[in-house]
């Protein structure tokens, strides 16, 4: 039986939810010994094919009834287009790219980020500097209502480990936001650093990234990470982030 779930996974995984309707409807009208050819010929594409009739080889394996296997193939297609609806994730990466994987950029999926947020806001980055075109979004965003949040490292001089003062660097180039640095960093932590790198708008849609808010980053470094959209992860992270706010372990600055 498990093989035959696998093989249903990777027929709704691959072919669309009307596809595997007519999939379905052929398994009911049809006997296990005849299901490769009535099921195959209801795809399209050679791909679609080579699933099907896997899935064709394993039901007669099985004594599954066509009633069944029809029931678990729509059962099947219908969570798994209501899961794709409900988040999405895309994969991000900047730096050499080839012609065989689709990517999106660093920045670009900084900006989607920054421009959804409708009320509030949560970055933070191990170190960051003049992005102009992060900058002019994060003041963008204040402009039209969102409360924007930042957690920076803190500078050698403040207690932290950055060369230079990031925090305040910051203030400069977006004066309404709420900064935030973890400064007081008890055992087991007494060495730690910021170096989460995520971003976080209305708890709906996340980023979470190796890159810090610099141009190499942007631009040049290796850098990968996540968008996602939707589902519990930005809630939760979000409210992570929030948590650590309300309970002081990190402080404003």
């Amino acid at each position: 039986m498990e093989e035959l779930l696998e093989a249903v996974a990777a027929v709704v995984s691959l072919v669309s939810s009307e596809k595997v309707r007519v999939i379905a409807d052929r398994a009911r009208r049809t006997e296990p010994s005849k299901a490769i050819a009535a099921l195959s010929s209801a795809v399209g594409t050679p791909l679609a094919a080579t699933v099907v009739e896997q899935l064709a080889v394993t039901w007669q394996k099985t004594s599954v009834a066509p009633d069944e296997l029809a029931s678990m193939l729509l059962a099947a297609s219908y969570i798994y287009t209501k899961a794709a609806s409900e988040q999405s994730t895309e994969l991000v990466w900047t730096g050499p790219t080839t012609p065989f994987v689709s990517t999106r950029r660093t920045e670009q999926a900084l900006l989607q980020i920054i421009n959804s947020a409708e009320q509030s806001l949560f970055i933070t980055s191990f170190v960051a500097y003049n992005v102009s075109t992060i900058v002019k979004a994060l003041n963008a965003a204040n402009d039209r209502g969102v409360v924007i949040s930042m957690l920076l490292e803190l500078a050698q001089g403040q207690g932290g480990s950055i060369s230079f003062d990031v925090i305040g660097k910051m203030r400069t180039l977006v004066p309404a936001a709420k900064l935030y640095a973890w400064s007081d960093r008890a055992d087991p932590f007494a060495e730690g650093r910021v170096h989460a790198k995520v971003a976080v708008a209305d708890g709906k849609m996340c980023f979470i990234t190796s890159a810090n808010l610099t141009g190499h980053a942007m631009e040049k470094n290796m850098e990968a990470g996540v968008l996602i959209s939707g589902g519990r992860i930005g809630k939760l992270l979000g409210d992570h982030l929030r948590s650590l706010v309300d309970t002081k372990i990190v402080s404003s600055v």
